[in-house]
């Protein structure tokens, strides 16, 4: 097991082109400025960036998010995994870890259901991000991506821009945090500091990985939404909106902006990042008459015509069992 240095671990993500935005080295830089620490590990082809957050007592909790990452001759059944996993497991250990969290970045449709979950990982109920999204394709004209929304949001698309509501790029991210604490108090959802935003854009825009869009009327903001971008994939990450001019319908347009661009820079997929966790048939059949939650943005979100998609996990590899049921304890209320 090689712990590598920042600059190490990006010369080692050039062989992952599509390695998700969550493995990067400034995703780490960026948690590790706001209460993590982070450790970049490989061993004979896999390799993984992992955060480590302290607890009471000096205890932590590991979590790997969206990966490992494999060589193309590696897997969960390969004995490279084995040697990772035993590395992985020392470095945790010697953190007195209770557990490693882990959540794939690999879709439940397209792996066999018996190598999952790998050995010595149990399913865990409690996710750090949402297991289930909603995909819009990028690979057709543009015409034909708004022919596969919904006829509702493809016209409130079009009528934003007759109604004079224009979108651009912008780097103003104390107006995007006004209206996210706008939005947060409407909503009654949990936001991160002005701060951690704003280190945030600084990370990842300047590399071309990052673009804030603002949708205004006459000037006035009213709909932002922050966007990644890394290799052929695009993650909508964070969004917020007035409760002014609401029939404007702005913010279907700044999504479709963020597609287009998205689009033009390389990308063939749009990840609207967290519906609710349920089959797409429960989805259709409650969204109506359910809003706490994921559940009041799946009706917006799946009006864009993507495909409802799972990843794998999460799953939990368990280090101190007394105080991992405390912990599931915790993770049960916080749900």
């Amino acid at each position: 097991m090689k712990v590598l240095t920042k600059s190490e671990w990006d010369q080692f993500l050039e062989g992952f082109p599509d390695a998700h935005i969550l493995q990067t080295s400034e995703w780490g830089e960026l948690k590790s400025q706001f209460g993590w620490d982070v450790e970049r590990l490989v061993s004979g082809g896999v390799g993984a960036q992992v955060l480590f957050q302290t607890l009471p007592m000096g205890f932590q909790i590991g979590y790997l998010p969206r990966g490992p990452l494999f060589s193309s001759e590696s897997t969960w059944k390969t004995q490279k995994w084995d040697e990772f996993l035993d590395g992985l497991d020392q470095i945790c250990q010697e953190r007195r870890a209770i557990l490693l969290k882990m959540e794939p970045d690999l879709w439940e449709s397209e792996v066999d259901p018996e190598q999952v979950p790998p050995s010595g990982f149990k399913p865990s109920s409690h996710a750090i991000q949402p297991p289930r999204t909603i995909v819009v394709s990028l690979q057709e004209e543009e015409d034909e991506i708004l022919m596969r929304m919904k006829s509702k949001t493809r016209y409130n698309a079009r009528l934003a821009r007759r109604k004079e509501v224009v979108v651009r790029t912008s780097s103003d991210l104390e107006g995007f945090y006004q209206l996210l604490e706008t939005t947060a108090d409407r909503a009654d959802f949990g936001i991160h500091s002005l701060s951690y935003y704003q280190r945030m854009f600084e990370l990842f825009a300047p590399k071309g990985a990052c673009q804030l869009f603002v949708a205004e009327y006459k000037e006035q903001p009213l709909a932002s939404i922050m966007v990644f971008t890394r290799g052929k994939r695009a993650w909508y990450f964070y969004g917020a909106s007035s409760p002014e001019h609401r029939d404007r319908m702005p913010t279907y347009l700044v999504q479709w902006e963020a597609m287009r661009w998205a689009k033009s820079v390389g990308c063939d997929s749009y990840d609207l990042w967290g519906v609710p966790d349920a089959e797409e048939e429960e989805l259709e059949e409650h969204f109506l008459e359910r809003n706490r939650g994921l559940w009041g943005v799946y009706r917006f979100k799946r009006g864009f015509g993507g495909e409802v998609k799972r990843t794998l996990g999460p799953w939990d590899r368990v280090y101190q069992p007394m105080l991992y049921m405390l912990y599931k304890l915790w993770a049960k209320r916080k749900a």
